[in-house]
């Protein structure tokens, strides 16, 4: 008889183990091609044309780098395609000598912290409308609310502050949020370069830090990767600290890599009672409306979980088309329950971007904003 050579087991269970590895590999990466397929065709369906209007606006930007840069691009660009001609001009330039050469229909401000407002008296005594979309309503009111007087329209992304600028005597105020730059923030073709269950991109204000700190075990005992201002704060930071990248800002192109390849993109808004870093001290008006990421983590095709805001109803159904939390346990709660049902949490990801496609673009504010200014 021919001697029985012994079984390695170590060989046995490498080839079981490397077996069902490839398995569940191939199952993956069929799951999010298919992901990835449907959001391209959802996204390749739905362009929303706008007229163009024979206008020229004077474009003044916020004159701030990053975070405010890249929504300067975004305005700049989608106006292009909306009226016949745009000029753009930096705050710290004579805007008022450079509107009086133009005499465009419109000088638009993103933001306006940057704009002298004898600047903006100028441009009025000129005969030459004027409108500032504000964007850090309601954190700079002390700021905003005397400046905001200064100009003829007024587009804040806050809906609480609407009566503050009725009641300082600005007669035209309307509520006009910010929105998703496609072109910055869309689904991918290809693999993301970046691999995470879980992600939060946001600076750490002491709100986040208080919220986040009971959970932060349960959470980072995932896939989870967090990045932004601050985050060192955090109790038990040496812990965290190979998942956590302190004191980066990811540009457009980074973040919408992170959204893609994230099975759980986390939104938690900001407070306005952090005196640290707002300035509202004599009115802490609550804020009520979505912030940008709101609208940006949809158009990347990420599922979005979202603590709740009074108005965002407004902009999309919670366990349709993003997901809500209220507490820090139900923010874990949810994790875990969306981390073990794909499908759902696909299919919840899928309805945002179309939301978000249809109503929710730059496209889509400034045309609602021409059409109140040049009705």
């Amino acid at each position: 008889m021919e001697e029985q050579q012994p079984v390695n087991v170590n060989s046995l269970a490498a080839a079981v183990s490397y077996n069902k590895g490839r398995e569940y590999g191939a199952h993956a990466g069929y799951e999010e091609g298919y992901l990835r397929g449907r959001a391209n065709a959802v996204a390749a369906r739905i362009e929303t044309k706008f007229p163009k209007r024979p206008l020229h606006i004077l474009y003044v930007s916020s004159g701030k780098q990053y975070p405010y840069s890249p929504i300067d691009q975004a305005i700049h660009t989608t106006l292009q395609d909306m009226v016949h001609h745009v000029t753009l001009a930096d705050p710290r330039q004579q805007v008022a000598d450079i509107a009086a050469h133009l005499k465009p229909d419109l000088v638009l401000v993103l933001d306006g912290l940057e704009l002298p407002v004898n600047q903006v008296d100028e441009i009025r005594k000129k005969g030459i409308r004027t409108a500032v979309w504000l964007t850090d309503d309601p954190y700079y009111t002390d700021i905003t609310a005397k400046m905001a007087p200064h100009f003829d329209d007024i587009f804040t992304l806050e809906i609480n502050c609407i009566d503050l600028y009725h009641k300082l005597g600005c007669s035209s105020v309307h509520y006009l949020p910010f929105a998703a730059y496609r072109s910055h923030y869309f689904p991918l073709t290809t693999p993301s370069t970046v691999r995470r269950e879980v992600n939060f991109t946001g600076s750490a204000y002491w709100s986040r830090i208080y919220f986040m700190n009971p959970i932060m075990p349960q959470l980072m005992s995932h896939n989870t990767g967090i990045n932004g201002l601050w985050w060192d704060r955090i109790e038990n930071y040496h812990m965290y600290a190979d998942k956590i990248e302190v004191n980066k800002w990811h540009d457009p192109e980074e973040t919408n890599q992170v959204y893609n390849g994230t099975k759980i993109v986390i939104n938690l808004h900001r407070s306005h009672l952090d005196d640290s870093v707002n300035n509202n001290s004599n009115l802490k008006i609550p804020p009520a409306s979505p912030n940008p990421r709101s609208f940006e983590i949809c158009a990347a095709s990420a599922f979005q979980l979202t603590d709740a805001r009074d108005d965002m109803a407004r902009f999309y159904k919670a366990g349709e088309e993003i997901e809500t939390y209220t507490t820090p346990q139900e923010l874990i709660e949810k994790v875990e329950y969306y981390l073990t049902h794909e499908k759902e949490r696909q299919e919840i990801a899928l309805r945002g971007l179309k939301r978000t496609l249809k109503e929710h673009t730059y496209a889509h504010r400034l045309h609602q904003m021409l059409s109140i200014l040049f009705p």
